[in-house]
């Protein structure tokens, strides 16, 4: 018998970048050898939120989640010696995606590449930047607006581009059920797709549909996640086709990327997140009608810190077996009738379709923020209770704690330090760059993109112009600001307890207690310093501290730690939380207990939250933060407690 035809493997990528682009160069160099067949861009923190590294709020976060790229230098450094048209590129960018983009041209044209023939993807999706990862800039409108302009200069000028990645990946980090999931995303690609309707003639619309991408999530939960990728196949298979007219089916095929759970992931028996990057793996891949057209996966110890090059070497090998030493990919789909994945598929439809009527009465996406972001909170809530109560097991978490010490983690090196010069090295050739750039095609570059972002007409072409000229991240973003105004996303929290007070009686009379030794309410005020967006733990705390009988005071995400320290005051606080995921908790907490010890508020209890290392969660309770936490504290009673105890003058006096 001949031998069975093999489809073609998905692309395997490695979500990467850190300290500066000639560091993150060599590894993506370095990743490529290996057999990584696509680059996936991580950049860090002021590069989203469009900031230069030398600005007040970059402190501290130059280069610590991605790498930093304030200009066409930078661009230049980070694809050195990789053709880029070669190469199929992944920037997960989302608020700066016509910046990024604009540089990623100008890189290509230096290296005198046809730009038609560039492949790749801007994520682009800024919805979910409102929801679930906060590097949002501005309004929903302009944004929307900043979306459209990308994806309809694409049509004109790059075709094999993906102008958006509909990114429901930080859905599922922020508690999004499955029909949530769909329903979010889906949503989210219908605003953009009825404002795109605007921007291009109706003969090339279905083509754009068909250009539209999406980047998700796959949990634990293997089933359930491979029957939610078929039901993202089908459902937009029935919108491209009833709600926008598509006939043909390449343009309503579902083409999605997709990194596995890092929520997922934990700091106990980390070598255990093997297993689970692997199984989830399974979930977008086993099914060829719903198998993604990239994977990246995380790595193993990412709850830990960062990954070295041989943690996602190992990442990439895992993807390797799976598509060449089996016969995987030699078969059709392997659920095709199966009943009890019909009926899980049709269920979880069902679902979707009864959310998306819902938020298209209340406008759609767009109209619908704050609905959908106080769901996530609360559905992220049940999930924690769930872990807490044991009724959802984690192994090595909740269940089976006990074990051998993992020799993967032993040693100084068991995870990479970003390099403590870096941020140095950066503002040094900002600096430089500036200096030695002509000044006025600068002013003349950024004076073309505001009068283009005031009259309407498309972002991109004067972007692309300004990144030629030498314009940096922080003034193509200044300008934007300043033309469509900034914008405070809504945190989720509301001041009104949940139903969910059932087992908090005991820590709700020991606020009561406390509070009346107070002489009123204990009062929590949480904190998310510096650009972190990840806001998902700062809103389950001060829910729960809520629902335990405490005042709350929560502003949501990117303040300084003057704003921080002004609002404790302010706010009378009895104690300070603080919350900080990017790795740049040392110099920013630093900061704000300097703060509070200059206005002589250094009595407030400070608590901290973070992804931390041992030895740095010993630095900060040197400085005076009373307790610090990582993800290995899972029980928020356990932390509500501690809240307390600091809040209680009794304890206080007696210590």
């Amino acid at each position: 018998m001949p031998e069975p035809m093999k489809d073609k493997p998905w692309l395997f990528r490695t979500y990467a970048g850190h300290s500066t682009a000639a560091a993150s160069n060599a590894l993506y160099r370095g990743n490529l050898a290996k057999g990584q067949t696509g680059l996936s861009v991580a950049f860090d923190l002021p590069t989203q939120t469009g900031y230069d590294s030398d600005h007040i709020l970059a402190k501290g976060e130059v280069g610590k989640v991605g790498v930093p790229v304030c200009h066409l230098g930078d661009m230049t450094a980070l694809f050195d010696q990789i053709p880029l048209d070669q190469m199929n590129t992944s920037m997960t960018i989302n608020a700066t995606a016509p910046w990024l983009l604009a540089l990623y041209i100008a890189v290509a044209e230096q290296q005198g590449a046809d730009v038609a023939a560039l492949q790749g993807t801007v994520q682009n999706d800024i919805i979910k930047e409102y929801l679930s990862r906060g590097t949002y800039i501005c309004p929903p409108a302009p944004s929307l607006r900043m979306i459209t302009d990308v994806a309809a200069y694409t049509r004109q000028h790059l075709p094999k581009w993906n102008p958006m990645n509909v990114c429901s990946y930080h859905l599922q980090e922020a508690g999004a059920t499955p029909e949530q999931e769909l329903a979010f995303a889906l949503a989210t690609a219908c605003a953009v797709l009825d404002d795109l309707k605007t921007k291009v003639a109706p003969e090339d619309f279905p083509e754009m549909v068909g250009r539209i991408s999406f980047f998700v999530n796959a949990g634990i939960r293997f089933v359930t996640e491979l029957c939610k990728m078929r039901a993202f196949v089908e459902l937009w298979d029935e919108i491209c086709r009833d709600r926008y007219g598509v006939e043909d089916e390449k343009f309503r095929r579902f083409r999605y990327g997709v990194q596995v759970n890092s929520l997922g992931l934990t700091e106990q028996q980390p070598e255990n997140n093997v297993y689970r990057i692997l199984i989830e793996m399974l979930a977008v891949t086993l099914s060829k009608n719903a198998r993604a057209r990239a994977v990246q996966l995380p790595a193993w110890n990412e709850a830990l810190g960062l990954p070295r090059p041989w943690d996602q070497q190992w990442s990439l090998r895992m993807q390797q077996i799976l598509a060449y030493e089996t016969d995987l990919l030699e078969f059709d789909d392997l659920f095709d009738g199966n009943p009890a994945i019909s009926r899980k598929v049709d269920a979880l439809k069902d679902g979707a379709r009864a959310e998306l009527k819902l938020l298209d009465g209340m406008g759609g996406a767009v109209g619908a923020i704050d609905y959908m972001k106080s769901r996530l909170v609360e559905s992220n809530a049940a999930r924690i209770a769930g872990i807490e109560k044991g009724e959802t097991v984690v192994v090595g978490v909740n269940r089976w704690q006990s074990g051998e010490p993992s020799p993967l983690t032993a040693g100084d090196d068991a995870i990479m330090i970003a390099d403590p010069k870096a941020e140095a090295d950066q503002l040094r050739r900002l600096s430089a760059w500036k200096s030695a750039r002509d000044g006025q095609a600068v002013t003349d570059a950024l004076t073309a993109l505001r009068d283009a972002a005031r009259n309407g007409t498309n972002i991109m072409p004067p972007s692309v112009a300004c990144a030629r000229a030498g314009v940096t991240t922080g003034e193509w973003a200044d300008v934007i600001r300043s033309v469509f105004g900034q914008y405070r996303a809504p945190t989720g929290v509301s001041n009104t307890p949940s139903n969910r007070t059932e087992g908090l009686d005991d820590i709700r009379a020991e606020v009561d207690a406390v509070s009346a030794r107070l002489g009123r309410r204990l009062t929590f005020v949480m904190g998310k310093p510096g650009l972190d967006g990840h806001s998902n733990g700062a809103e389950q705390i001060t829910a729960r501290a809520r629902d335990c009988g405490m005042a709350i005071h929560y502003q949501g995400i990117r303040l300084t730690p003057a704003e921080i320290v002004a609002d404790a005051i302010e706010k009378e606080a009895h104690v300070i939380g603080l919350s900080i995921l990017s790795g740049s908790h040392i110099p920013l907490l630093t900061e704000i207990m300097d703060r509070l010890r200059a206005a002589g508020m250094d009595h407030i209890p400070v608590v901290a939250g973070g992804i931390i290392p041992d030895e740095d969660a010993e630095r900060l309770r040197r400085i005076g933060i009373a307790r610090v936490y990582t993800p290995k504290d899972f029980q928020l009673n356990r932390i509500m407690r501690d809240i307390v105890a600091l809040a209680d003058p009794t304890v206080r006096a007696a210590e």
